[in-house]
């Protein structure tokens, strides 16, 4: 190992205005030396003295070669002295190899159209991909229901444990405030016409019918799906799916038919819960704010809402739980390596089971406007 202390490397003008020395090791050692000096030097000598040379290795035979090409900067050759034959052979070789060397161009990204392509057949990849789930959910139903004995009660239960009782706080919370704001709302224009009675049928009819089953299953969506999907892409991770596969279980009927009934329960039984809430909490503002008692409240709500508005509302959860199921299931059985795919296919479930969720509630108001209900 040489000592670049007792052999710096050096580059001297000497009193031939045409001729230059190098000196000492031009090793990678020496380079952060080098620079400055090799700054300095400017197109001029056109003779280079390299007799003091003592060790030379492939980092100052890139430094000597772009001492090279600052003399020559136009003018021809440099005539280089005294320079020995394995360092003469070591600065061949460099200068082979850098013209061989080819830097390669950026790569170009993926143009507007092309993005558009992607996305488009990314989408209706997972389109086909969440209905061919659907169909074998489905057809593992059938088999299921042939068989009642092979559904696994203790985790349907443990589902509408999750799923549902630890729900009802947030989605009471949450209900009871959406309950005041539909009242202060929308009986400050009441009470300008003098109707504030009228309160009853705006919070009511709103909530049982379109507000708490929508409300109940985003939060669920929120909660619950991604909790699917984070549950299943965790297992595809570890490969524990895999296993299930291996040894004869079918990973939908042990992983997603539990989660779908425990759902298909728990969300009616919510939405219920957040009708009572927001009701109470329309109630409350109305006494406050309306003059409408709480009395008025009770004696006027079974004339605006029938059986009919109740089911309607009801009815639409299961439909909703169906859907944040298989969504959060289908993205988690999609989570391919690492973690990382685990938290992306859980911010899809989220976002896919919000957005299904409100487009079929904006068919089911389709629906129910075009029958009449």
């Amino acid at each position: 190992m040489i000592d670049t202390a007792l052999h710096p490397a050096r580059i001297e003008r000497t009193a031939d205005a045409d001729t230059l020395r190098i000196s000492g090791a031009w090793i990678t050692a020496s380079l952060v030396d080098l620079e400055p000096q090799l700054a300095a030097i400017e197109a001029g000598p056109n003779t280079l003295e390299a007799a003091d040379l003592i060790a030379l290795d492939t980092g100052g035979a890139l430094a000597l070669r772009s001492l090279l090409d600052r003399l020559r900067d136009g003018r021809g050759e440099v005539v280089v002295q005294g320079l020995r034959e394995e360092y003469r052979e070591l600065l061949a070789l460099v200068d082979a190899r850098l013209s061989d060397f080819v830097c390669p161009l950026p790569e170009k990204g993926p143009g507007t159209l092309e993005r558009i392509g992607r996305t488009s057949f990314d989408l209706v990849d997972d389109v086909v991909g969440l209905f061919a789930f659907i169909g074998e959910i489905s057809a593992t139903l059938l088999v299921t229901l042939r068989h009642p004995v092979r559904l696994r009660w203790r985790e349907i239960v443990d589902t509408l444990h999750t799923a549902g009782v630890n729900a009802l706080p947030i989605i009471g919370l949450l209900s009871f405030l959406i309950g005041i704001v539909i009242a202060y709302q929308g009986g400050v224009q009441l009470r300008t016409y003098g109707a504030n009675i009228f309160v009853v049928e705006l919070v009511s009819l709103t909530l049982v019918r379109e507000l708490a089953p929508v409300m109940a299953a985003v939060i669920v969506a929120g909660r619950t799906g991604s909790a699917y999907a984070a549950q299943i892409g965790t297992m595809q991770v570890n490969e524990e799916v895999d296993a299930l596969r291996t040894l004869g279980i079918s990973p939908l009927e042990m992983l997603v038919l539990p989660k779908l009934f425990g759902l298909m329960i728990a969300l009616p039984l919510l939405t219920m819960f957040a009708d009572v809430l927001g009701i109470f909490g329309g109630m409350v503002m109305a006494a406050a704010v309306l003059d409408v008692s709480f009395q008025q409240f009770f004696a006027r709500l079974p004339e605006v809402v029938s059986a009919r508005h109740f089911l309607i509302g009801i009815g639409k959860a299961p439909v909703f739980a169906l859907l944040i199921a298989a969504v959060g299931c289908y993205q988690g059985f999609r989570v391919r390596g690492d973690a990382d795919s685990v938290g992306r296919q859980t911010t899809v479930s989220v976002v896919q089971g919000i957005f299904l969720v409100i487009v079929v509630d904006a068919a089911f108001s389709i629906l129910f406007s075009w029958m009449g209900i």
